[in-house]
C-alpha cells in the first residue's frame, strides 16, 4: 500500500506497438474510478517515473503490474525481472506479453539478418558506412550503454513467472476493467488463469449459423481479393478465419467489421497449438484429393506462418527457427 492507503499498481511496456496502452486510456470515464482507487507508481507512456525509484521499493510492494509487449532486448528482460520481484501479481497484458505477438514472427530469422536488413538493405535506408547502434560507446570520457537485442523474441512467461493472462491485440476495455476490478476486489481465479472466456470465438460470432457442417474448400482468397458477404461464415467463403482455434472475449469485433479473425486472443485451454489447430481444420476441409490440386488450393495462403501464427509463434510448438541460438 502507498502512504494514501491505496494499492500500488504499475503499467509497463516492452516490445509492443502501444495499442495496449491505448486500451487503458479507452477505459474513458472508468479510468477515473481506477485512478481514485489505486496509486499508479509506474506508467512510462503517460507519466514520468524513474526506474531507480522502483528499484528502491520493497519487494512485493506493488499489488499488480500489467506488463504488455514481448521480451526482445536486455532492458526489457531486466524490467520484467524487476517488476516480477516488486509485484504481488504480474499480469501478461495483451498478445505480445501472452504469446510473443507479432514481434514473435521475427523468430523466423537470425538476429544478424534482421539487423542487416533494417540498417543496410531496406529500400528506404541510405547507410553507406553500414553504421549500426553500438551496445557500448565512449566519447570524451562519457560512456553510453544501449540495450542489446536477444537472439529470439520471448513471451513474458518464458522469462518470469506470470500470475494471470489478459489476451487480445489489444485487450478490450471491458476485459481490462474486469481484470483490474477483480484485482482490487480480490475476486481472482486460480493463478495461471486466462482472464477471458474459455470458449472458441465462433461461439460469439454473429455468422455462426452459416458455418457449413460439410465444408469443401476449393480456393482460398485473402480478404482484399473479394467483397465478403457480411452475413456468411468466412470459411464458407474460402477466407481463412482463425475463429475455430481462437478464444472468445473480444465481442467478435473483426467479423463484425467484415474481416476474419486473425487469432489475437490465443487458443482455449483445450488447444495446445493454435496454428496447428486451424491448420488441421483447414486442410481437412480442402476438397481436392490429389497432391497437385491440393498444392494449387493452398497457394491461396502465401504466408502460412504469418496467417496461422501471427500472434503465437514464440510459444508454439515451432517456436523459432531451429538454428537460432538461445536468448
Amino acid at each position: 500500500m502507498s502512504a494514501s492507503g491505496k494499492p500500488k499498481v504499475a503499467f509497463y511496456w516492452c516490445a509492443s506497438c502501444g495499442g495496449c496502452e491505448e486500451t487503458v486510456v479507452d477505459l474513458a470515464e472508468d479510468i477515473l474510478g481506477v485512478v481514485e482507487k489505486v496509486d499508479i507508481v509506474l506508467w512510462p507512456v503517460a507519466m514520468d517515473f524513474k526506474y531507480k525509484a522502483i528499484e528502491a521499493m520493497p519487494d512485493e510492494s506493488i499489488v499488480a503490474t500489467l506488463l504488455n509487449g514481448a521480451i526482445r532486448s536486455t532492458e526489457q528482460e531486466e524490467m520484467a525481472r524487476l517488476l516480477r520481484r516488486k509485484s504481488q501479481f504480474l499480469l501478461a497484458y495483451g498478445s505480445c506479453a501472452v504469446s510473443g505477438g507479432i514481434p514473435g514472427l521475427a523468430n523466423q530469422f537470425p538476429r544478424e539478418q534482421i539487423l542487416k536488413f533494417n540498417y543496410e538493405d531496406a529500400p528506404t535506408v541510405v547507410n553507406e558506412a553500414k553504421a549500426r547502434p553500438q551496445v557500448q560507446f565512449q566519447n570524451n570520457g562519457h560512456g553510453l550503454e544501449l540495450p542489446a537485442l536477444r537472439n529470439v523474441v520471448r513471451s513474458l512467461d518464458q522469462v518470469v513467472e506470470v500470475d494471470y493472462y489478459v489476451p487480445g491485440c489489444p485487450p478490450t476495455p471491458k476485459l481490462t476493467a474486469a481484470a483490474v476490478g477483480a484485482l482490487l476486489e480480490g475476486k481472482l481465479p486460480a493463478r495461471g488463469s486466462v482472464l477471458a472466456p474459455d470458449l472458441a470465438l465462433c461461439d460469439e460470432c454473429p455468422r455462426k449459423q452459416t458455418r457449413p457442417t460439410d465444408l469443401q474448400i476449393t480456393e482460398f482468397r485473402r480478404p482484399h481479393q473479394l467483397l465478403a458477404d457480411p452475413e456468411v461464415c468466412f470459411l464458407a467463403q474460402g477466407v481463412v478465419c482463425m475463429g475455430p482455434a481462437t478464444r472468445s472475449g473480444c465481442g467478435a469485433q473483426c467479423s463484425g467489421g467484415n474481416m476474419p479473425c486473425t487469432g489475437c486472443f490465443g487458443s482455449t485451454s483445450r488447444v495446445r497449438d493454435q496454428g496447428l489447430k486451424i491448420l488441421s481444420a483447414v486442410c481437412s476441409n480442402v476438397a481436392a484429393k490429389e497432391a497437385a490440386d491440393i498444392g494449387r488450393t493452398l497457394e491461396g495462403i502465401p504466408d502460412p506462418i504469418g496467417t496461422f501464427y501471427r500472434y503465437g509463434l514464440a510459444k508454439s510448438l515451432l517456436r523459432r527457427k531451429v538454428d537460432l541460438p538461445n536468448p
